[in-house]
């Protein structure tokens, strides 16, 4: 789903990696032998804490590969390789393509190609899951700001002022 997925790879692009594509693809792509069961906080690592903790309500749960699985004639599995023919066998509804300009968003319920989000885009963006707004031709489908935050042009709000004492009337 975009509106988990996106905030954790935006996040570990702008920070983890340091903007390196090539070494985020590396360990995306290249080191996981045949998937990706779960991507987790440990792609956070390196982020500011605010970040991470918004994100994740403070919990962490490691990034899990789907090395661990066997086929049904014992041989070892396959790397996952992802097709316009293959996407409906793996009963995929998401999926991400990473390019030197952002992450491309595709919905392979209704389409085979889909926008792409700027890798400078704030990871606290909220973003819909509904497969039908993630267009072509369309812009990302930002929803509501999921998080609660203060806009950082905001000034501080200044402590109330307290009357200055006053002495006790006399009756």
């Amino acid at each position: 789903m975009p509106s988990h997925h996106l905030p954790l790879l935006l996040t570990a692009f702008q920070h983890r990696f340091r903007r390196d594509l090539e070494a985020m693809s590396r360990h995306l792509v290249d080191d996981a032998s045949v998937g990706w069961e779960e991507l987790g906080t440990d792609l956070l690592n390196g982020a500011p804490y605010a970040i991470v903790s918004i994100l994740t309500g403070g919990q962490k749960w490691p990034s899990r590969t789907l090395d661990h699985l066997t086929t049904a004639d014992g041989a070892p599995p396959v790397r996952m390789t992802v097709t316009d023919a293959t996407a409906d066998e793996q009963d995929m509804q998401w999926g991400y393509v990473l390019y030197p300009e952002g992450i491309e968003v595709i919905s392979f319920l209704h389409e085979d190609i889909g926008p792409t989000v700027d890798w400078d885009t704030d990871p606290l963006t909220g973003f819909s899951d509904n497969p039908a707004l993630w267009a072509a031709n369309a812009p990302a489908p930002v929803v509501r700001h999921p998080y609660v935050t203060v806009p950082r042009t905001t000034p501080a709000p200044l402590p109330a002022k307290r009357s200055p004492a006053r002495p006790a009337a006399r009756r």
